[in-house]
């Protein structure tokens, strides 16, 4: 009996992605071509290796037993292209990045552009992507790199990460910011109890932050907006529409004087980190450098080194005005 490993990977991706359709889409061949692939397959084992009387393909467990084999020709390949990176010296190669819009603008974009000079060959490929959908993704392998948040004062999802590793990148303070025109402008967090809020979506990092600072204050916030992208809250908050939790890296692109920056207690922050798949030893050099990258640029950005306690003390003085990231006080 002969094995084809190519024939292998493409029953690997069926046992991922739980299908051939997308099994298709994760190896960019046509659903034909990976029904072939995977009769010849079939055909060389002499077992059926894919249950077709479903309405779903599952695997046998002949398939399953080929699975897992598969799955471990691929942790040794990546251990091979370890090796010979390490021996060349040279990053070479395709690698895809999914993250979060402000990571992407103020993250990403200046780390590659620095990646370029460094490592010319490295080929990066970005996917505006985040939350349960890009780890999933991540696991498949259709991304190699996820920079993802999550609330550090909240709880930390270790669950999602089964079978992934996270590498920190920075802490990012998160600020509340108040419209310029409220007047008077707010002291405390107390002073926000009844005003409206312009609020990230639950299962983001600054949607758990609210509901947290809430439960701590003992008020239920008036989630008057809800908003995903950050330019938007800044924009809703600038109109005098709400108060908003936002962290410093959104506010390194927004238009000087927008928002207030009361003398509020500290309201945490969130970790930002890349996450990979878990492998015996370690990260892939490709993944590796592009979260080397990325801290570089989180430091010149005055970003919180992730070893610094997270538990400053509130600011004193007069409400200051938008602050961005790096600037001094």
């Amino acid at each position: 009996m002969e094995l084809d490993p190519r024939r292998l990977r493409v029953l690997r991706a069926v046992a991922l992605r739980g299908g051939m359709a997308d099994a298709a889409q994760l190896l960019h061949l046509t659903p034909s071509a990976v029904s072939q692939q995977l009769a010849q397959l079939e055909r060389e084992v002499g077992q059926p290796l894919i249950d077709r009387s479903r309405r779903k393909a599952a695997l046998t467990p002949a398939g399953q037993v080929l699975a897992a084999r598969a799955e471990r020709i691929e942790h040794e390949l990546a251990e091979a292209r370890r090796e010979l990176t390490e021996l060349s010296g040279r990053l070479t190669g395709p690698v895809t990045i999914a993250a979060f819009s402000s990571a992407v603008c103020h993250l990403l974009v200046p780390a590659l552009l620095e990646l370029a000079k460094t490592h010319p060959d490295l080929e990066p490929r970005v996917v505006e992507l985040e939350g349960p959908h890009a780890l999933s993704e991540l696991r498949t392998g259709a991304l190699d790199l996820v920079v993802s948040e999550y609330d550090i004062d909240g709880q930390v999802p270790t669950a999602s990460l089964y079978g992934l590793a996270s590498d920190p990148v920075a802490d990012d303070e998160y600020c509340i910011v108040t419209p310029t025109g409220w007047s008077p402008q707010p002291r405390s967090i107390r002073d926000l109890t009844a005003r409206p809020w312009v609020a990230g979506p639950p299962e983001t990092a600054c949607g758990r932050a609210l509901d947290r600072i809430a439960a701590e204050y003992g008020f239920t916030a008036r989630r008057a907006h809800t908003c995903l992208e950050f330019p938007t809250v800044l924009a809703l908050v600038a109109a005098g529409l709400g108060a908003a939790i936002v962290p410093m890296l959104a506010l390194a692109g927004a238009p000087p004087d927008a928002v207030a920056l009361p003398s509020v207690p500290v309201a945490g922050h969130r970790r930002i980190t890349g996450v990979r798949r878990e492998l015996p030893s370690g990260p892939e050099p490709l993944t590796n450098a592009v979260v080397t990258a990325l801290q570089g640029v989180a430091v010149g950005l005055g970003l919180m080194p992730v070893t610094t306690p997270h538990n400053r003390p509130a600011a004193s003085g007069k409400s200051r005005r938008t602050r961005r990231v790096g600037d001094r006080e």
